[in-house]
């Protein structure tokens, strides 16, 4: 058995180790690409949302490496990421190829996560859950490490003195991080490289704007799709803050464990004026970070989404009331195949002008007001 599953930004690596430690083989799909969208798009409905294609171009690429059997994560609600497994498994039986598939639903019980163990099982061929339980953990802690790496890394990059040492760190990281196999390797190499960016010196009294991130899980946390957007963002000054990890997805899935805390209680409340139930996909973290990112003072909100993205879209109109409610300016960017690099990246770097002038006039008439 070779088993792979979709790049989604840092989540591959903690299904890596915890694969790793079952004493499967793992084929890491290569890094999502130009090659990867267009496979994934040729093969696909033409309107699904972009996360659905480039999973399938995942998966298409890793068959070419020798991988027999897929992983992927399951929805509910309006999202149609419940639908992923069923129809990417017909497209890639229909190209002729024979491969197994299993998908694993959100784990809101007890129950759910005997029903994930179990999977796990049939992956592994053991029936020790006493071997399988640990190793989940271990994925758990790995996928929480490399968030909170990816966060000092977001704070530092926008603050550093020689221009380039975060990206140059971070790119050598990436490339060790994947020739190392198991958990305990793998954690040394996150603690080397977050000591390495401790190292990097900083501008402590830089003048930074503070820009959050929300949408689509999908769209904040795989590079390739929103082009690089957190990396751009802080060289150009920015520090960026994600209002949804994989880790933090995770631990949401897993809260009802006492000893496990995530932030979906706060976010909930925050939302609650504007959307108070649940209709899928990360539409009410959406609304609800962006309300906490106003009373935390940030500059802006940048709000990412698939094309069809049906969740995202209602969070979309509900936002417009948000911006002018809570005196935040919030920039939409609808992400698909056709997204131009060129025209993206003008809309952004308006978007940061006019935070920058927004802080200014803010900044001159504090000023004014001391002086009176």
């Amino acid at each position: 058995m070779k088993i792979t599953f979709p790049h989604m930004g840092n989540t591959y690596l903690a299904l890596k180790v915890i694969f790793e430690e079952l004493g499967v083989e793992v084929i890491i799909p290569p890094k999502c690409n130009k090659h990867t969208l267009e496979l994934g798009t040729l093969y696909s409905p033409e309107l699904m949302c972009i996360p659905f294609k480039i999973t399938v171009g995942n998966y298409l690429e890793s068959i070419e490496n020798g991988a027999d059997t897929m992983f992927m994560w399951g929805g509910c609600d309006v999202c149609r990421i419940g639908y992923y497994n069923t129809i990417q498994k017909d497209i890639l039986e229909n190209l002729g190829y024979d491969i197994k598939m299993f998908c694993v639903e959100p784990m809101k019980s007890i129950k759910e996560i005997k029903k994930f163990l179990k999977k796990l099982n049939f992956v592994s061929e053991t029936k020790n859950y006493l071997k399988i339980l640990p190793i989940f953990i271990k994925g758990l802690k790995i996928l929480c490490e490399i968030d909170e790496f990816d966060d000092l890394v977001i704070k530092k990059r926008p603050r550093e003195i020689n221009i380039g040492e975060v990206d140059r760190l971070y790119t050598e990281f990436k490339r060790e991080i994947n020739r190392v196999n198991g958990y305990k390797r793998t954690k040394e190499i996150i603690e080397e490289y977050r000591q390495k960016i401790l190292q990097i010196e900083i501008d402590s009294k830089r003048k930074v704007l503070k820009v959050g991130i929300v949408g689509e899980i999908y769209t904040v946390v795989e590079p390739f799709i929103n082009q690089y957007l957190i990396e751009r963002l802080g060289n150009m000054g920015v520090e960026v803050h994600r209002s949804v990890t994989s880790s933090e997805f995770v631990k949401e899935q897993l809260d009802f464990i006492p000893f496990i805390k995530s932030d979906k209680d706060e976010v909930h409340r925050a939302a609650r004026p504007y959307l108070d139930t649940e209709i899928g996909g990360h539409a009410r973290h959406t609304v609800g970070n962006t309300v906490l990112y106003s009373e935390r003072n940030f500059d802006g909100v940048i709000h990412l989404l698939p094309f069809t993205c049906m969740p995202e879209i209602v969070a979309q109109s509900i936002l417009s009331t948000v911006e002018k409610e809570k005196n935040i300016p919030i920039l939409k960017l609808v992400l698909d195949e056709m997204t131009g690099e060129t025209g993206y990246l003008t809309r952004i770097e308006a978007f940061i002008d006019l935070l920058a002038s927004r802080d200014k006039q803010r900044q001159g008439l504090i000023n004014v007001k001391e002086k009176v």
